[in-house]
């Protein structure tokens, strides 16, 4: 099996079932920030070190916190993936950036190849793979 992606959220007071599914797609949470700390709006900000991904939740943060958030990754040449805190766009998220579920039956180089097509297309829209 594939090492965890170490990666911190920032946004909501509470994740629900987002662990449970970023578990799934081999991301560990290293730190969970709520974000409603006036400090988080420092331009000065650094993430913890051994930070792979930084995962923003759009729909509980104010446009200062998420352009420090964003700064300090870019500053880390971390990787950022924004979207709202539901389990679907969290799904939605991943999948574009890469992030497809975890298969533990095989490795990645026996995987067979799927063609999926994406959510929200027209059935003549193009496929995508896996």
């Amino acid at each position: 099996m594939s090492q965890l992606v170490s990666a911190v959220v920032v946004g909501a007071d509470r994740l629900g079932n987002i662990p449970e599914l970023l578990k799934g797609h081999n991301i560990a949470i290293r730190h969970h920030i709520s974000g409603r700390d006036p400090a988080h709006q420092k331009k000065t900000l650094q993430l913890p070190s051994g930070t792979e991904l930084l995962i923003l939740l759009t729909d509980f943060l104010g446009h200062n916190v998420m352009k420090t958030f964003r700064a300090a990754a870019q500053r880390a040449g971390i990787r950022v993936l924004a979207c709202r805190r539901s389990v679907c766009a969290m799904k939605q998220a991943l999948n574009q950036c890469g992030y497809c579920e975890a298969c533990p039956a095989t490795s990645k180089s026996e995987q067979p190849v799927n063609f999926v097509q994406q959510a929200g297309r027209q059935s003549g829209a193009k496929a995508r793979l896996h």
